[in-house]
């Protein structure tokens, strides 16, 4: 025989089942990773005691500026990342919330993750070299590179990387700094012949650039829209599409002749 339920008594029973869903929702682990500004580093200078850039086979001119390329770092694919997590990161401007499978690739673990960053990294290496020294119209034969950052991988770093190479061989083509003494920083991956792609987490790559004294940002044209979103104050843009319209447009800064265009 069943007794009958009053009303409360069956919102009570029904709630209980609804209550643990909740819990389990709050607390499950969710398929997001959350990410934050992370380091920048003076390609011209060095990282962790030694030279980001080293040239031999041609002539190296001392700099002054900086070009600082930028990271965000992300939390670990193998992290729990919970409601109250990505709700707490949600409303921050120096958080952002993404989906893991597009930081990490999906399935991977972790060490197969750090051996792809690695060789994506070797790659944006190799073809920031080759870019360079295209544009300079050097032969990599005579002169050799060398390109060295610590615990940094992706290709991210690439237009920043030629960008150091054309400074340190070349300046600004007249005995100048490319970077006319400014603080510069950026963002882009870099094709062998001088095509500049996106990257993604632009809008916390500038938050970075500013904190570590950076008044203007390179930033693939692509994703001028996600910088200007959450822009620190003071910081100037330059859309960039290629190596030598990136170079064009730091000349035109430095020596105020030419047009510098803007997000």
């Amino acid at each position: 025989m069943f007794s009958r339920l009053t009303r409360p008594q069956a919102i009570a029973v029904c709630a209980l089942p609804v209550a643990a869903l909740l819990a389990t929702a709050v607390f499950a682990p969710l398929p997001f990773s959350v990410a934050q500004p992370g380091q920048t580093t003076n390609v011209l200078g060095e990282n962790k005691g030694a030279p980001v850039i080293t040239i031999s086979g041609a002539p190296v001119r001392d700099t002054r500026g900086q070009l600082r390329m930028t990271t965000i770092v992300a939390t670990s694919p193998d992290t729990r990342v919970s409601l109250p997590d990505i709700l707490d990161s949600w409303f921050r401007t120096d958080r952002a919330v993404m989906p893991r499978d597009a930081i990490y690739p999906s399935g991977d673990t972790v060490q197969e993750i750090e051996r792809h960053n690695e060789r994506q990294m070797k790659q944006s290496q190799d073809a920031a070299t080759q870019a360079a020294l295209n544009h300079l119209g050097l032969d990599d034969k005579d002169v050799k590179v060398g390109l060295k950052l610590a615990d940094v991988g992706g290709p991210s770093a690439g237009l920043l990387f030629s960008l150091g190479i054309i400074d340190k061989l070349d300046g600004d083509g007249t005995g100048g700094d490319l970077t006319g003494g400014r603080v510069i920083a950026g963002t882009g991956t870099i094709a062998a012949d001088g095509t500049v792609g996106a990257v993604g987490g632009v809008a916390l790559k500038t938050q970075a650039a500013k904190r570590d004294g950076a008044t203007v940002f390179l930033v693939p044209k692509a994703e001028c829209a996600d910088a200007r979103a959450e822009l620190p104050k003071g910081l100037r843009l330059i859309p960039v599409t290629t190596l030598k319209s990136t170079v064009s447009s730091l000349v035109a800064l430095e020596t105020g002749k030419g047009s510098v265009p803007s997000c």
